[in-house]
């Protein structure tokens, strides 16, 4: 009990340390199930290829059975392999009606295929396929689970700001009361100004409130992507300062992403096993050759008055004809491999798409930055000489309210960092390049 109420402890103070990104992202490898999954997918794969591989070996199975009947060719047969028939057992009498006799038969064989017709090796083949495969669609969730952290991630900061924004808001129409109230008792203005003072300070505080909200759910997010308990804490380090430079090169981004992506890679992988599976099918109007060796036991007693005989054998299988299923497999197959190849032209294209709709989404999120700071500087200045003007009874209360509206709207549209470093991360990923190492996670 105590052990494990320190672990317990140790586990909520360490989730009290300081979680930087790039931290968070190689917490996520380690801990989300999603990639748990997919690493038990790629090892199951490799244990299909032994499976397949097991094919070009021989089957060795032992056999043991007792049988006991009076049945007359039961009876001749088993003294034969047992090796006690006598000349006493040619008598007519006990020829047609023989005494119960016990028969303990043990068995070993030995079955190797010779010649398959490149059945084995396309089994192999298919199953190395389909081991890359999970490989693939590991890296994949890998990438998926790397990019939701960091949206995760930078939605909590966001959320953060958001609120902190509001927070602000709220102060400020604080203020703004206070002011409207001065400016009242001076008998500058009447009480209609207090009045919608008062109402724009309602809405800023349900703003607070809603942003609140908010944020709680946005940690929920990020500690589900994580793997970890939804109400688990953390302390972010890893703030919403724009990136100086992204570190990438637009030019052949497409190109990689054509090669990298693990979904381009999936579909290539996909049309070689599908023709794979098309050679196997025409491998089956091929004959087969096989060897089959067997020895056996046969006793009256477990352990005595028995014999032993053995025997080889080669044999040829021919499938000369299988009421048309196996020239339907191959069509079948044929448009199998043609919709792959479809299939890989098609992805191909989508992820090309999306490396050139991410990196338009950066370059706008970073000139959105510069404005949106010119914007914050020019209402902050604009909301101060404002104030000023409304408490000497140079201006109303309407632009007052207004300037306050617009400062918040420009602090909101500041946090447009937050896409510029989500666009970021999107391009990695379009790219193909994401990972725990990516630049980009600084």
């Amino acid at each position: 009990m105590r052990k494990t109420l320190f672990l317990l402890c140790s586990g909520y103070l360490w989730a009290q340390d300081p979680l930087s990104l790039r931290d968070a992202v190689r917490l996520a490898i380690r801990e989300n199930k999603a990639i748990a999954a997919t690493v038990a997918g790629t090892q199951a794969s490799q244990a299909r290829i032994t499976e397949a591989r097991s094919g070009r070996l021989p089957k060795v199975n032992y056999s043991e059975s007792f049988a006991r009947s009076d049945n007359p060719v039961f009876v001749f047969s088993s003294l034969l392999t047992q090796h006690q028939f006598g000349a006493e057992d040619f008598n007519i009498g006990p020829l047609n009606r023989p005494d119960f006799l016990n028969n303990f038969q043990s068995q070993v064989t030995v079955d190797q295929v010779l010649y398959d017709a490149g059945q084995t090796r396309n089994a192999v083949k298919s199953a190395q396929l389909a081991s890359q495969l999970t490989e693939q669609e590991q890296r994949r969730v890998e990438m998926e689970v790397i990019s939701g952290v960091a949206r995760a991630y930078y939605g909590v900061v966001l959320a953060a700001e958001s609120l902190k924004t509001a927070q602000q808001a709220v102060l400020s129409a604080e203020a703004d009361l206070k002011r409207a109230e001065s400016v009242r008792a001076a008998g500058m203005s009447t009480d209609v100004d207090v009045l919608s003072i008062r109402v724009h300070l309602a809405g800023v505080q349900e703003q607070r409130i809603t942003r609140a909200a908010d944020l709680d759910v946005a940690k929920a997010a990020f500690n589900d992507v994580l793997g970890l308990p939804l109400d688990t804490p953390h302390t972010l380090t890893t703030g919403l300062a724009p990136l100086a430079s992204t570190g990438l090169a637009l030019a052949g981004l497409e190109r990689a992403a054509s090669t990298d992506r693990p979904e381009t890679r999936e579909m290539r992988l996909a049309k070689d096993l599908a023709q794979t599976q098309v050679d196997a099918a025409r491998g089956l109007l091929l004959p087969q050759v096989s060897f089959r060796a067997g020895f056996e036991a046969d006793r009256q007693r477990f352990v005595t008055r028995g014999g032993a005989n053995w025997m080889a054998s080669v044999s040829l299988r021919w499938n000369l004809f299988n009421g048309f299923a196996d020239q339907a497999r191959i069509a079948e197959n044929s448009h199998l491999l043609r919709r792959a190849e479809s299939d890989a032209q098609r992805t191909e294209s989508a992820v090309r798409l999306q490396v050139r709709r991410s990196s338009a989404g950066l370059e706008a999120a970073v000139e959105r930055i510069g404005v949106a700071k010119a914007a914050v500087a020019e209402a902050e200045e604009s909301l101060r000489i404002v104030q000023n003007r409304y408490e000497a009874g140079m201006t109303n209360v309407t632009e007052l309210l207004r300037n306050e509206t617009a400062l918040l709207e420009s602090r909101t549209r500041f946090l447009a960092v937050h896409d510029q470093r989500v666009a970021a991360t999107m391009l990695e990923y379009a790219a193909g390049r994401l990972s725990a190492d990516s630049e980009v996670l600084n």
